[in-house]
């Protein structure tokens, strides 16, 4: 819903900055028909919708904006690509947006760039179709009828195509390109699907109109767009599912939340990152941690949080964030890692353990302190 929202504001700056490219490459005359095709299950009310929208780009100059009225525009659009992100950041359990700048560099070079390569397949596609080869190709058999199927699939693929490259490319994380083609797969062909049941739906949805009388086209508008978004969030959890399979079961999901585990890691964490900064080599992104490890990157995104809070672990801002020891590895204790990833709404309630229970349980305690007194980082980087 707060997508809905956020793209009523946004879509006509959106178009319109869209729609100025297209129109610096002479290529606008092919909007309107891809306008239609997105608010075809509408049925005539979307042809209503689509020329209305565009006669609100046509009619918005962004020349006389000035400057604070054109950052305005560019603001408002970027504000609902930061919504997408958002929404798959949760999904994917990712905790940092990307930066400020990231916004603008990232978000401005799809938004601009995005629907000029569409357009430009598009049209590269169909005037492939209309060339006196294929149309003489279409005539002998069986190509002809390979033709009409593959004009038929087109849609899917062109759709496949662009929910694939938003799962690949919005989150903010390295995402497979099978997990992201699987989840773009599924968005496809759930998107055409639910589309052919809404224009029937709409069709018929005369009573829309006895109640609501010229609102009627506005709440179809509003439902369309969620069911949109409802699909791009589904196929994003399928993506997610994909390159993460042992989330399905909720008993693994459990089982890593272990606290061992978890203290295995944080020493991993830190053992890798002092190991490349011993060594001066560039820093480990959370993503290349996460490859390194075999663990999923929301999972480490939680651990390094801790470090950073105990000081354990700095951000670099380079190219891509990293992270470096907070301070020399010769004064960081194992036991001080440790102690950073034990939060005390983790500890086990030795109160009310049995007496033999809670003395057995101090003993290894203490023997795990003893065991790693004195122990810090370079010990474990010095290691052979």
């Amino acid at each position: 819903m707060s997508l809905v929202y956020t793209t009523l504001l946004s879509l006509v700056p959106l178009l319109a900055l869209s729609f100025s490219v297209l129109k610096a490459f002479g290529v606008h005359h092919r909007f309107e028909p891809l306008l239609l095709n997105l608010m075809a299950p509408l049925g005539a009310r979307g042809e209503e919708i689509a020329v209305n929208i565009i006669g609100f780009i046509e009619n918005m100059r962004v020349g006389v904006l000035g400057s604070i009225g054109l950052a305005l525009l560019i603001y408002t659009v970027i504000t609902l690509v930061q919504k997408v992100e958002n929404s798959f950041n949760y999904i994917w359990k990712i905790r940092h947006a990307r930066t400020l700048s990231e916004r603008f560099s990232d978000y401005l070079s799809v938004i601009l760039i995005g629907p000029l390569l569409v357009i430009t397949a598009l049209g590269i596609s169909a005037s492939a179709m209309s060339t006196t080869v294929m149309q003489r190709v279409a005539e002998i058999e069986p190509f002809g009828s390979g033709i009409y199927f593959a004009s038929l699939l087109a849609p899917y693929v062109m759709a496949w195509a662009a929910f694939t490259f938003t799962y690949s490319y919005i989150t903010n994380t390295r995402v497979r390109f099978h997990a992201a083609a699987g989840g773009g797969l599924v968005a496809a062909l759930l998107w055409k699907s639910v589309g052919y049941v809404f224009a029937s739906f709409a069709a018929g949805s005369t009573r829309f109109d006895a109640v609501y009388s010229s609102f009627a086209i506005l709440i179809l508008l509003l439902i369309w767009v969620y069911l949109t978004w409802l699909v791009l969030l589904i196929g994003s959890q399928v993506a997610f599912y994909l390159q993460h399979p042992r989330f399905v079961s909720r008993e693994s999901q459990d089982r890593l939340r272990a606290e061992a585990e978890n203290e295995a890691l944080a020493l991993s964490i830190m053992y890798w990152v002092g190991h490349n900064f011993m060594r001066r080599l560039p820093p480990w992104t959370l993503e290349d941690l996460a490859d390194r490890m075999g663990v999923p990157s929301y999972r480490l995104g939680d651990l390094v949080e801790k470090l950073i809070a105990r000081d354990l672990l700095v951000e670099t801002r380079r190219q891509h964030t990293g992270f470096q020891p907070g301070r020399d590895p010769a004064d960081m204790g194992l036991q001080e890692i440790l102690d950073c990833i034990r939060q005390p709404d983790t500890d086990l309630p030795t109160k009310k353990l049995p007496p033999p229970v809670a003395d057995a349980y101090s003993a290894i305690e203490g023997a795990i302190s003893q065991s790693l007194k004195g122990r810090t980082l370079r010990d474990l980087l010095a290691a052979k």
